[in-house]
């Protein structure tokens, strides 16, 4: 019997442990002036800009930043302006890691940059369909494509609702919400979901 007990004992840390590891995945809420929604990260496929966006969520980057880049269709775009479209200071650029299997499906979370591949910095986006165009096809700069990290798990109705809000020009930008769409914050979960 004491035999049995030690089987179970060891049964249940186990499990527990394999329970943690199924949890391990960061989750943050981003917080807007049009309700919030929640984003699991991908840590093992993207872990330089999993770090990357972290380290500009844990500094407090995003407070007050906006959705500058509204696509309905498309995807929705924020992470490097305020509501005067005034573009916030980064850090270094990081490299792309696109080719780490995840796809540009409705939902995930990927990150923003230039024609240059290894550009990206805080901004991000959220697309709002399948757009196999931005997925890595081979190493090559133009078809690199842009790296998900990330995936909507609560809340797609907020992320659709800010998708369908009217747009229009800003100065030289286009695309922009004609109602500004604030991130309020963004914030690591301490009770994932």
């Amino acid at each position: 019997m004491q035999r049995f007990y030690k089987v179970l004992a060891l049964a249940l840390l186990i499990t527990g442990i394999h329970n943690t590891a199924l949890a391990a995945n960061p989750q943050v809420t981003f917080e807007t002036n049009r309700g919030s929604f929640v984003v699991e990260l991908y840590p093992e496929k993207a872990p330089k800009t999993v770090a990357n966006f972290l380290a500009y969520v844990n500094s407090g980057f995003y407070k007050d930043t906006i959705f500058h880049r509204v696509i309905n269709r498309f995807m929705i775009q924020g992470g490097g302006f305020t509501a005067d479209m005034a573009e916030k200071e980064t850090k270094a650029p990081i490299v792309n890691e696109a080719g780490n299997g995840l796809l540009n499906e409705p939902g995930t979370l990927a990150m923003a940059r230039t024609a240059d591949p290894d550009s990206a910095t805080a901004q991000f986006f959220i697309n709002l369909e399948n757009n196999q165009f931005l997925n890595y096809q081979s190493p090559d700069p133009d078809l690199i494509g842009y790296c998900v990290f990330g995936r909507v798990l609560k809340g797609m109705d907020v992320v659709r609702e800010i998708a369908s809000t009217p747009i229009g020009f800003k100065g030289s930008f286009s695309d922009v919400p004609k109602s500004t769409i604030i991130i309020q914050a963004i914030k690591v979960n301490t009770k994932p979901l």
